[in-house]
C-alpha cells in the first residue's frame, strides 16, 4: 500500500526540513572575515592590525594614536574589537590597527 501524499504530510515534512536547517544568527550574520594584511588592498593602503607596527620610515605622518577605532571610517563602537571599515567593505578590521586612509572621527 502506498501513502497518498497529502497536505498534512507535506506540512509536517516541511516543518522538520525547516527545524533542522542552520540557524543564522544575528551575531554570525554581521560578522565579516577579518582583513589579512597581505590582502592586496591592506597592503596598497599600509594596514596593520596593531598601530604600533606601521613602518613609521614608510608612513611619516603616522601618529600611534591613530587607531582604527578613532577613525572616522571605523563602523562599530569604540570599544568593539573588530568592526567593519568603508575602505574595506564587508571585512573587518582591528580596533588597534591603522592604515593611511585614517582620518580623524569627528566629536
Amino acid at each position: 500500500m502506498t501513502m497518498r501524499p497529502t497536505r498534512r504530510n507535506f506540512i509536517i515534512a516541511t516543518g522538520v526540513a525547516v527545524g533542522a536547517s542552520p540557524v543564522v544568527t544575528p551575531a554570525f550574520a554581521q560578522a565579516g572575515a577579518h582583513v589579512d594584511e597581505a590582502d592586496e588592498q591592506a597592503v596598497a593602503l599600509g594596514y596593520k592590525q596593531d598601530t604600533h607596527k606601521v613602518d613609521g620610515k614608510k608612513y611619516p605622518k603616522h601618529d600611534v594614536q591613530q587607531q582604527c577605532a578613532n577613525c572616522s571610517f571605523w563602523q562599530g563602537k569604540p570599544t568593539d574589537a573588530w568592526a567593519g571599515c568603508a575602505m574595506f567593505g564587508r571585512k573587518h578590521i582591528a580596533q588597534g590597527g591603522w592604515c593611511s586612509a585614517w582620518a580623524k572621527a569627528p566629536g
